[in-house]
């Protein structure tokens, strides 16, 4: 078995394509185009140079030597949180917009919860001069009120998007909405794995680079390019499954998801959608969605803008029905806890998504040559007001 999609755009019995009618040309065209031009020599270089020379790359891998006397293992931490832009989210916005230029799109637009991910797109836009619009919704407007002021300075028109909860899946919802509406000189920069094939498959692949970093990486400091353990936050799960991208079919590595509980994931203000999901369909694709009994999608709550999607990924639904990746839910207040802990001890302080991933480290039990790899996705720059309400 392999954990990879399929030529159907599947992972297992999750993933896919279910779109309206006017935008099958414009997805089909995609799934077709995507693959071809990721692959060339000029896209690749492109690409690569770009990473290194504008974003930053490659990020650190970090041992952090408090925080494994702590816990007991050899703990490194992935450090996308140096990223430009501050957050993994930019590996996959170049990409994209490298890709969209080569299709001959001329207008980009993208959703986003905590921001990141829209700063990110604002970003690579303003680098390739092309037009942007991000869709956010109205809470995470007022909760992330210095990213929104950094996507306008970058020249992005922002959205508020004022339905539903007014988070990250209404504000999906009206980018996909907007996408109908121009479906042909238009490119949806998605910022997760989610959405219809092949969304899933492309933002895994633009952040597949973290893992190919963290297997030379290892073999410099250890003597072997594996972990025994991969840990990573998980919402939508872009920068999950860029952690854990060249290891999925590699059964020496122990996979731990951190999602987000919320108030506890028996409640109804949680996001924790792995643990209490069903399948159906969201945002063009079959997953795990938390919804009620007739079917309507429920909102999802968490204290991070970044992980309160009420469904997650097909190819982490799919790892996780399968038994290959653990999957832990982590409260709001655990979240807290761990991201003041790492920023006492190591003197980073992380996004409260990054968080949720350092407080699975207490619930999990390691040996002392254990080698754990943890990536700190975002910096807690924009989480600041959050942590300061909460002290610990």
């Amino acid at each position: 078995m392999s954990y990879y999609v399929n030529d159907k755009g599947f992972y297992g019995e999750f993933g896919g394509a279910y779109v309206p009618e006017i935008l099958y040309a414009t997805v089909k065209n995609l799934q077709e185009q995507y693959l071809p031009i990721l692959e060339t020599d000029e896209f690749k270089r492109e690409y690569h140079q770009l990473l290194r020379d504008y974003v930053g790359r490659p990020s650190p891998l970090y041992f952090a030597r408090r925080m494994s006397e702590r816990y007991g293992c050899k703990l490194y931490l992935k450090r996308e949180d140096l990223n430009h832009t501050g957050a993994h989210k930019i590996n996959n916005t170049i990409g994209q917009i490298l890709l969209a230029r080569k299709m001959g799109k001329k207008r980009i637009i993208a959703e986003t919860g905590a921001g990141q991910h829209g700063v990110a797109t604002a970003t690579a836009c303003a680098l390739m001069g092309m037009p942007c619009e991000v869709y956010m919704g109205a809470t995470d407007v007022e909760r992330q009120h210095t990213n929104v002021e950094r996507m306008k300075m970058l020249g992005a028109q922002v959205h508020p998007v004022r339905t539903g909860n007014m988070t990250l899946s209404d504000a999906c919802s009206a980018a996909i909405r907007d996408w109908c509406c121009h479906p042909s000189d238009t490119f949806y920069i998605v910022g997760s794995t989610m959405g219809p094939h092949p969304y899933p498959d492309l933002v895994a692949r633009m952040q597949s680079v973290i893992s190919e970093e963290i297997r030379w990486q290892l073999q410099e400091k250890e003597g072997r390019d594996y972990p025994d353990y991969l840990v990573a936050c998980i919402g939508g799960g872009s920068n999950a499954a860029g952690t854990i991208y060249h290891y999925v079919d590699d059964e020496r590595v122990r996979i731990v998801l951190a999602e987000a509980g919320g108030q506890g994931w028996q409640t109804n203000r949680t996001a924790a959608t792995l643990h209490r999901g069903s399948i159906g369909i969201l945002h063009g694709a079959k997953m795990l969605v938390m919804q009620n009994d007739d079917g309507q999608i429920q909102e999802a709550y968490s204290i991070s803008a970044g992980l309160d999607y009420p469904g997650v990924g097909p190819m982490h639904c799919n790892m996780a029905r399968q038994g290959r990746s653990q999957v832990l839910s982590i409260n709001d207040d655990e979240a807290l806890k761990a991201g003041y802990e790492l920023t006492r001890l190591e003197g980073i302080i992380p996004a409260i998504e990054s968080a949720h991933a350092v407080a699975a480290l207490s619930k999990l039990s390691f040996k002392a040559d254990d080698v754990v790899v943890l990536t700190i996705s975002g910096r807690g720059d924009k989480d600041i007001e959050t942590y300061l309400a909460n002290p610990q």
